[in-house]
C-alpha cells in the first residue's frame, strides 16, 4: 500500500511539474518580440498545440485521481506526530468566493439590534480561526468538530489505523479540475479584510462544509490546497458539468456523520505553488463552489398509481434504501404529492427521485412551503398531469370532491351576498353624502342669504366691499379699475344710523389726506342735525373702519375683483373677524362675484345680495326683459337672445315692419354695462321708408298685423338689412368697440338684443334703487333722473328727486319689478333704468322698462352722502326730498326763552360719481380745498345747502364726485354747473385743457334747464 501511494506521489509530481512547465511555456510565448522587420512567428499553430497537450494531460490527471480516491487512506501515526510536523497552508480564499449561507436566525427580517451585533461578532469569530472561541463556535452551530491545531502532542500512540469508512468525494478529495488547472489567490485577494462582516457573506452551513487537509510525508512538504476555479470558467465538456452538479446536490444528502480525511500525495510543484498556513474550511457556493467528481449514482423513479404509492415497489424500496438518511423530509414530500394526486383524481404520475431530492435540498418544501408548481415539478410526466388538473371540474372528481364542490359553492353564494350587500352599502352611503353635502350648500346659502334685523338692539357690522364682479375680459379692457371700485366712498355715511358699523374694504391705498378728510366730514354729523358748528364732533367717526387687502401689492397690473383679492389676504380677514366678533354683520358688495361667497363663508357672515350665477343669469339685457316681461312692465318693442346673424338679421327686419314709427333701432350686448356694448343704426336712411309708410297708412293699423299685409315690405326690410347695418351701423362707445365689425364680432359670441329707441324728441331717462330683502319686502332708496353725455348713452350724474314719472306709476313698477325679482332670488340692491316719453299722436306718456343692474350702484352710494349732510329723508312715493326743522335760538336771550322750530323744507340735489379731469392730478387736495374755498364752494351746516366732494384716490387724483343741494331743482343745477366751471378754469390753462368730462356735463345740464325753464313758463300760462 506504501509502495502504491509513493507510486502516486510520483505520477502526481510529474504530471502537476508538466502542467506547469506548459502553463510556463505559454505565458513566455506571449512577450515573444519580433526583433527584425519581415519576419513572422505563427504563435497561434504554437499556442493550439501546447492547448491540446495540456488538455490531454488533464484527462489523464483525471484519471490519476479516480483511481487515487478509491484506495483507502490511512491516519498518521500519533506516537510520530513529534517527527511528522504538518505545516498548514495559509489559504484565505477572495471575498467573491465566500457563499452567502447565514443560517436562518440570522436571516430573520426585522431583527433586533442586539441580534445584529451578536451575529455580527459570531461572524467575526468564524473568519478568524486562529480565535480560541472559533472552534467551539463551529461546533456549536453547524456540528462540526475541529483537530485542535494549537495543541502539541508529546507522546506516541499506537500504530498506523486503516479508515475504512465510506468516501464521499466531495468531502475529502480535493477537486480534479483544481488539481489540473493549480489555480491559486491574487496577491489583491489575498490583502482583503476578508474577516469584515460588513464586507462578506454570512458563514456557510454544515451541510455545505468540507475539512480538507493533507498530510506531509518526510521526504516532502505540505502540499497547497488550490484555489477554486468559478464555474462561468470551467473548461470541461457540459456533460460532464452538469454530472458534476448532480454530484454535488446528493453529497449533501449522503453525506456520514464523521468527517473522512484523504491524503492526497504530494508534489514538489503543489509545494512551490500554494502558501503555508493552517487549513480552512472552504465553502461550497454556486458561485465558487469546487467542481465534484461525477459520482455514479443509481436512478430510482418510481410511479404514483391513483394517488396511492406502492410501498413494496422495487424501485420505492431502492429509493428508500439510497436515502434512508434524509428520509424524513422526502416522506413529507412524498405525502402532500400523493395527496395532490388523490384530490385531483390522477391515475398515474412518475416521480424522479433526483428532482425530488434537489427539491428537498433547496428548501421550498421546509415549514409546509412550496405550491403545486414545486410538487409538480419533481414528476417525469409533469405535463401531462398538469392538463389533467387544468380540466374544469377536476378537483371535484377526486378524494373529497363532493365536500369540495360543496364548499366551493356556498363560498360562491357568500361571495355574491356579500359583494350584493357591499354595493347596496356603497349607494347608499353615497347618497347619504351627497344629501349631507347638499345640505350643507343649502344651510350655508341661506345663512348667506339671511339679512339680520335692522332694528337689532346690538350693534350690526355693514362690509360693504366695492367689488365689480365683471368678467376678466371686461376688467381687462377697463382703464384704472381699481379707482373705477373706489367711486362709492359715500358708503361710509350708512353710519349715520346709530345700529350700524361700518367696515370699508379698499380696493387701493388712501393716503393721509383721504382718510383726514373722511375723519372730519363724518364727524360732522352732530353739527348737522343741530345746525351749530361748535357742537362737539360726533362718535359717529370712530364706527367706521377703512381696510384695504395686502394682496393688492402683489397683483398691482390684474384688475382683480375686491373680494378676490380679499380671498388672498389673509391679514385683512383676520383683522375683519376681530373687528366683528360678537356682532351681526353682513356683507354688502357691488357686482356679485364668486369670491364674494368665498369670503363670506371665510368669516361667516351672510350676503345681502343673490347668488353669483343667478345674477349672471338675469344681470344681462336679455334677461332683464324676461323680467321686465313676467312683470307686466312695459318694455321697448324687440327682442332678446339674439345668437346668430341671420336671427339678427330676422328679427331687425320684423321689428322695422311692425314698428314703422321708430326711427332708431339699439343693438344692446348681454353682459356690458354703460354705453360700452350699445350701438345704433337709425332707419332713415332706407330710400323705400316712405313707400313703406304709405303701405302701413293705406292698410291702417288693424290691417297691418296681418301676415299678408306685412309681407312686401318684409321681404323688402331682409333684403336692405344686411347693407344697411354695414353702412349706417354705429357705435356710443369708441373705446372698447372700435367698429361695427368687432362689435358685431362679440354680440353673436355673447348675445343680445334689439330694441328701439322712443320715438320721440323729448326723452327721459331715470334711475331707481330698491331694496329687495330675503322676506319679500320691496323698498325704494333712491330715484333720479339721469344727467348724459350730448350724444351719448354714458349716464354721469342724475337730479334728485325724479320729477318726470307720475309717483303713483313709479312705486307700481318698482314694486311688480321687485317682486318678479324675489320670485327669482334675486335679492339685496338692484338698480332699474326706465325711460319716459309723449308718445306721438296721443300726447300720452309712455314708461318703458330698458335695463336692470343687480348690485349697489354709485348713485345709492351718493344718495347716502347727500342724506347724512342734510339729516334728511328722501320719500319716493311723494318725490320730496324732506329736510328737519332747523332749531334757532334768539341772539339776546338764548340761555332764558325757549328755542323757536322751523317748519319742514324741501331740497333738491344734482350729483354725480364719475367726473374727470386729467389736471386735477397736478394740485393737491389741500391746494384743491383752498381754492374751493375762495370761490365760495363749500357746504352750508345751518341751511343744509351747497357742495360736498367725494374723493376717490390718492395717487392719480383725476376722478371725484360732487353733489349739490339747493332748495329748488334750478337752482342745484346751476350751482353744479358752475362749480365745474370754477374748477376748469382754475386747473387748465388755454394751452393745457387735458381730458375732462366737465364741458359736455355743463352742456347737458344747460340743456335741462332750458327744459325745465320752458315747463315753468307752460305751468304758469296753465
Amino acid at each position: 500500500m506504501a509502495d502504491t501511494v509513493q507510486t502516486g506521489d510520483e505520477v502526481g509530481r510529474i504530471l502537476v511539474q508538466v502542467q506547469n512547465d506548459l502553463s510556463q511555456l505559454k505565458k513566455s510565448l506571449s512577450r515573444v518580440i519580433i526583433s527584425e522587420p519581415g519576419e513572422t512567428l505563427d504563435i497561434q499553430v504554437l499556442d493550439a498545440a501546447i492547448s491540446r497537450t495540456e488538455i490531454g494531460i488533464k484527462k489523464h490527471a483525471e484519471e490519476y485521481l479516480k483511481t487515487v480516491n478509491k484506495q483507502v487512506s490511512t491516519l498518521p501515526i500519533i506516537e510520530d506526530n513529534k517527527k511528522k510536523t504538518r505545516k498548514i497552508a495559509k489559504w484565505q480564499p477572495s471575498p467573491e468566493s465566500i457563499p452567502n449561507l447565514l443560517p436562518r436566525k440570522y436571516m430573520i427580517v426585522g431583527a433586533s439590534p442586539g441580534e445584529k451585533h451578536k451575529a455580527a461578532f459570531a461572524m467575526r469569530l468564524l473568519y478568524n480561526p486562529s480565535h480560541p472561541k472559533n472552534r467551539e463556535l463551529i461546533h456549536q452551530n453547524y456540528g462540526i468538530q475541529l483537530p485542535d491545531l494549537q495543541k502539541k502532542t508529546g507522546s506516541n500512540v499506537g500504530a498506523k489505523k486503516v479508515d475504512t469508512s465510506p468516501k464521499v468525494g466531495s468531502s475529502a478529495v480535493v477537486p480534479a479540475e483544481v488539481r489540473n488547472n493549480n489555480l491559486h489567490l491574487c496577491p489583491n485577494d489575498m490583502k482583503a479584510d476578508i474577516a469584515s462582516p460588513e464586507k462578506q457573506d454570512p458563514p456557510p452551513s454544515a451541510a455545505d462544509l468540507c475539512l480538507q487537509t493533507f498530510v506531509k510525508p518526510k521526504d516532502s512538504s505540505l502540499s497547497k490546497i488550490g484555489m477554486f476555479e468559478r464555474a462561468g470558467k470551467r473548461q470541461t465538456d457540459v456533460n460532464q458539468s452538469k454530472d458534476i452538479v448532480q454530484a454535488h446536490r446528493i453529497s449533501h444528502l449522503h453525506r456520514p456523520p464523521t468527517w473522512t480525511i484523504t491524503t492526497p500525495p504530494p508534489t514538489a510543484a503543489s509545494n512551490s505553488k500554494l502558501p503555508q498556513g493552517p487549513a480552512r474550511l472552504s465553502p461550497l457556493s454556486p458561485q465558487c463552489a469546487p467542481a465534484l467528481p461525477p459520482v455514479s449514482i443509481s436512478k430510482h423513479c418510481f410511479s404514483i398509481v391513483d394517488g396511492r404509492i406502492d410501498p413494496c415497489c422495487t424501485e420505492f424500496c431502492a429509493f428508500k434504501k439510497q436515502y434512508c438518511l434524509c428520509w424524513g423530509p422526502l416522506m413529507e414530500a412524498l405525502w402532500r404529492l400523493e395527496q395532490l394526486m388523490q384530490e385531483y383524481a390522477v391515475p398515474h404520475a412518475r416521480v424522479c427521485d433526483q428532482r425530488l431530492v434537489a427539491l428537498m435540498q433547496t428548501g421550498e418544501l421546509d415549514w409546509g412551503g412550496g405550491g403545486v408548481g414545486h410538487l409538480l415539478s419533481v414528476l417525469e410526466n409533469q405535463e401531462e398531469v398538469w392538463e389533467l388538473m387544468r380540466r374544469p371540474g377536476q378537483r371535484y372528481r377526486g378524494e373529497g370532491g363532493r365536500q369540495a364542490a360543496a364548499e366551493r359553492i356556498q363560498a360562491s353564494w357568500r361571495c355574491h351576498q356579500a359583494r350584493t350587500a357591499y354595493l347596496r352599502q356603497q349607494r347608499r352611503k353615497w347618497a347619504a353624502e351627497t344629501i349631507a353635502i347638499s345640505w350643507l350648500l343649502h344651510a350655508q346659502v341661506g345663512r348667506v342669504r339671511k339679512k339680520p334685523a335692522g332694528d337689532s338692539p346690538s350693534p350690526t357690522g355693514e362690509l360693504p366691499q366695492q367689488g365689480r364682479g365683471y368678467s376678466e375680459q371686461q376688467r381687462r379692457s377697463l382703464t384704472g379699475f381699481d379707482i373705477l371700485q373706489n367711486t362709492q366712498m359715500g358708503r361710509l355715511c350708512d353710519i349715520r344710523d346709530e345700529n350700524i358699523e361700518v367696515i370699508y374694504v379698499c380696493p387701493v391705498r388712501l393716503g393721509e389726506d383721504l382718510l383726514h378728510y373722511y375723519t372730519q366730514l363724518l364727524g360732522l354729523q352732530g353739527a348737522v342735525e343741530t345746525g351749530d358748528l361748535s357742537a362737539v364732533p360726533a362718535s359717529s367717526a370712530k364706527r367706521f373702519t377703512i381696510l384695504t387687502p395686502e394682496a393688492y401689492q402683489h397683483f398691482p397690473n390684474h384688475n382683480m375683483c375686491v373680494s378676490t383679492l380679499l380671498k388672498y389676504s389673509p391679514r385683512t380677514l383676520r383683522r375683519i373677524k376681530d373687528l366683528i366678533q360678537g356682532k351681526h354683520a353682513y356683507i354688502v358688495s357691488g357686482v356679485p362675484h364668486m369670491d364674494d361667497l368665498a369670503v363670506a363663508d371665510e368669516l361667516g357672515v351672510p350676503v345681502l345680495g343673490p347668488e353669483p350665477a343667478v345674477a349672471q343669469l338675469y344681470g344681462t339685457k336679455s334677461g332683464a326683459r324676461r323680467i321686465f316681461t313676467s312683470a307686466g312692465v312695459s318694455v321697448p318693442p324687440g327682442h332678446g337672445d339674439i345668437y346668430t346673424l341671420q336671427q339678427l338679421y330676422e328679427c331687425l327686419a320684423q321689428l322695422m315692419t311692425d314698428h314703422l314709427e321708430v326711427q332708431r333701432w339699439l343693438f344692446k350686448m348681454d353682459g356690458e354695462f354703460g354705453s360700452r356694448g350699445t350701438a345704433y343704426c337709425d332707419v332713415s336712411h332706407l330710400s323705400f321708408r316712405s313707400w313703406a309708410l304709405q303701405k302701413y297708412r293705406r292698410h291702417g293699423p288693424q290691417l297691418w298685423r296681418m301676415a299678408w299685409a306685412q309681407e312686401p315690405v318684409l321681404i323688402k326690410f331682409q333684403e336692405e338689412v344686411p347693407a344697411l347695418l354695414a353702412s349706417h351701423a354705429k357705435l356710443f362707445n369708441t373705446s372698447c368697440y372700435p367698429s361695427w365689425i368687432s362689435f358685431l364680432e362679440h354680440f353673436l359670441k355673447e348675445g343680445g338684443t334689439v330694441e328701439a329707441y322712443p320715438p320721440s324728441d323729448s326723452v327721459t331717462c331715470l334711475t331707481v334703487d330698491l331694496l329687495v330683502e330675503p322676506g319679500g319686502e320691496v323698498h325704494m332708496l333712491s330715484c333720479g333722473d339721469q344727467l348724459h353725455e350730448p350724444g351719448s348713452m354714458q349716464v354721469v350724474g342724475c337730479s334728485m328727486p325724479q320729477t318726470s314719472i307720475c309717483q303713483h306709476t313709479l312705486h307700481s313698477i318698482c314694486m311688480r319689478v321687485g317682486q318678479a325679482c324675489h320670485q327669482r332670488h334675486i335679492l339685496g340692491h338692484l338698480s332699474l333704468d326706465l325711460v319716459t316719453f309723449l308718445e306721438l299722436g296721443t300726447l300720452e306718456q309712455q314708461v318703458w322698462a330698458v335695463d336692470l343692474d343687480i348690485g349697489y350702484s354709485n348713485q345709492l352710494a351718493m344718495t347716502q352722502m347727500m342724506l347724512f349732510m342734510t339729516s334728511g329723508t328722501l320719500n319716493c312715493r311723494t318725490g320730496c326730498l324732506e329736510v328737519p326743522p332747523l332749531v334757532i335760538n334768539s341772539k339776546a336771550s338764548a340761555r332764558h326763552k325757549a328755542p323757536k322750530a322751523l317748519s319742514v323744507t324741501s331740497r333738491f340735489a344734482v350729483m354725480s360719481s364719475k367726473l374727470f379731469h386729467t389736471n386735477l392730478s397736478m394740485v393737491h387736495y389741500s391746494v384743491f380745498f383752498q381754492m374751493c374755498k375762495a370761490h365760495r364752494i363749500g357746504f352750508d351746516i345751518k341751511e343744509r345747502q351747497g357742495s360736498v366732494f367725494a374723493l376717490h384716490d390718492s395717487t392719480e387724483r383725476k376722478s371725484l364726485g360732487l353733489v349739490t343741494i339747493s332748495p329748488d331743482l334750478k337752482g342745484a343745477l346751476l350751482t353744479f354747473a358752475h362749480n365745474l366751471s370754477i374748477i376748469h378754469q382754475e386747473i387748465s390753462a388755454p394751452n393745457l385743457q387735458g381730458k375732462t368730462n366737465f364741458k359736455k356735463l355743463i352742456k347737458n345740464i344747460e340743456e335741462v334747464v332750458g327744459v325745465t325753464i320752458q315747463n315753468a313758463e307752460i305751468e304758469k300760462s296753465a
